[in-house]
C-alpha cells in the first residue's frame, strides 16, 4: 500500500467569493473529503495537513473584540483553536464519507505543535501579516498597547506582522507515525503546527506562524511518505503567471523546477513556498510531488492532471539540467 502526505490548502474550506460561515465551510469539508476517500478507496495510506488562515485571524479578531470581557487569547492559543475547529470539519466530513464508501477506516484530528529555534532570524525580522486591516490610529493603538509590529499596505492600510520561523522537529511525530501504521486516517499539522520553543525538557508556545507547506514537507520527509501533495486552488504549476508566456508545466523534474524557481517564477506570497516544499521534500529523500487543486487531486495522482515533480534528471529548454541547487539551505 503506498503511503501520502496530502497538505490541504486554505481555500479548500474557505473559497473566493465566500465569508467563511461554518455552513460553507461544512460544504467545502465534504468536497475535500470526498477527494480524500477516493484515494482511499484507490489503496493510499493517508496524512491530511491543512491551512488555517482565515480561521486563526477570525479567532484572532474575536479575541481582540471581546477582550473588555474576557481575557485575550494569544496567538498560538489561537492556532490551537483553529486546529481543533478545523480538525472537526475534516474528522466529522471524513467519517461520513468513509462510512457512504463503506470503508472501515478510523479518523483523528491531532493538535500538533512544531519547534522552532529561539535564535532563527525569522523571529527577530516579523514578515508574516495576519488578521484584519487597520486605519493608522487603529494601528498605533495597538503597537502602543500590545507591542505588535505593524506594517503598511498602501492599498489596504496597516496590519500586524508576525515571526514566520523554519520548522525544525514535529513534537507528536511518533503517534502519527504509529496511527498511521495501524490505518488509521490522521490529520495533523494544522496551519503548519503549532510554534513552540523546546528549552530542556519544556515547550513554551510562540507568537509565530509557521508556512504550512513548509512543515507539511517535514512532517512528509519524517514519515517517509512515498508521494507528497499539494492542494491549492489551480489546477497546475505555471510559468509566466497570468502572462501572455503564460505555460504549464505538468511533468518536471527537481532540478528544472529548481532552476525556474531561482528565476522568479514563483512569487513568495503565492506559489513560491510550495514549489519551495516540493524541492525539500524531494531533496531529502522523497520520490514524487504533485501540485494541484482539490476538484482534480483524484485525477492528479493518477497522474492526470496536475504538475508532477520527481527527482530524477530532467530537461530545461531541451537541453539537460546541469546543476542540483539546494533550497532553504
Amino acid at each position: 500500500m503506498r503511503s501520502m502526505l496530502i497538505a490541504v490548502g486554505g481555500n479548500s474550506l474557505i473559497r473566493a467569493g465566500e465569508t467563511g460561515t461554518i455552513a460553507e465551510q461544512w460544504v467545502n469539508a465534504r468536497r475535500t473529503a470526498g477527494a480524500i476517500v477516493q484515494l482511499i478507496r484507490d489503496g493510499y495510506r493517508l496524512v491530511v495537513t491543512h491551512g488555517n488562515g482565515p480561521q486563526v485571524g477570525a479567532q484572532l479578531l474575536r479575541s481582540e473584540r471581546a477582550a473588555d470581557q474576557v481575557p485575550g487569547q494569544t496567538l498560538d492559543v489561537c492556532g490551537a483553536s483553529s486546529q481543533g475547529e478545523i480538525g472537526y470539519l475534516l474528522s466529522q466530513s471524513l467519517g461520513d464519507e468513509l462510512a457512504a464508501a463503506s470503508l472501515n477506516v478510523p479518523v483523528v484530528s491531532i493538535v500538533t505543535q512544531t519547534v522552532v529555534q529561539a535564535d532563527d532570524p525569522a523571529m527577530k525580522h516579523p514578515t508574516k501579516p495576519i488578521g484584519p486591516f487597520y486605519s493608522r490610529e487603529q494601528a498605533e493603538e495597538r503597537r502602543r498597547h500590545w507591542g505588535w509590529e505593524i506594517v503598511e499596505d498602501a492599498a489596504r492600510g496597516y496590519r500586524r506582522v508576525v515571526p514566520s520561523p523554519e520548522p525544525v522537529e514535529i513534537v507528536e511525530l511518533s503517534v502519527i507515525r504509529s496511527l498511521m501504521s495501524h490505518g488509521v486516517l490522521v490529520i495533523a499539522c494544522g496551519g503548519g503546527g503549532i510554534p513552540v520553543i523546546r528549552r530542556g525538557n519544556q515547550l513554551t508556545g510562540v507568537e509565530a506562524v509557521i508556512d504550512k507547506d513548509r512543515a507539511s514537507a517535514l512532517l512528509a520527509s519524517q514519515l517517509c511518505v512515498d508521494m507528497f501533495a499539494i492542494s491549492t486552488d489551480i489546477p497546475f504549476v505555471y510559468l509566466d503567471y497570468k502572462k501572455a508566456a503564460q505555460r504549464k508545466l505538468e511533468n518536471v523534474s527537481a532540478s528544472e523546477l529548481e532552476i525556474h524557481y531561482r528565476a522568479g517564477h514563483f512569487p513568495p506570497g503565492n506559489m513560491g513556498p510550495k514549489v519551495e516544499s516540493a524541492l525539500r521534500f524531494l531533496k531529502a529523500g522523497g520520490k514524487e510531488v504533485v501540485i494541484t487543486s482539490y476538484e482534480y487531486l483524484t485525477e492528479a495522482v493518477a497522474g492526470r492532471m496536475g504538475t508532477h515533480i520527481t527527482a530524477g534528471p530532467g530537461t530545461v529548454s531541451g537541453k539537460t539540467a546541469e546543476r542540483e541547487v539546494s533550497v532553504g539551505g
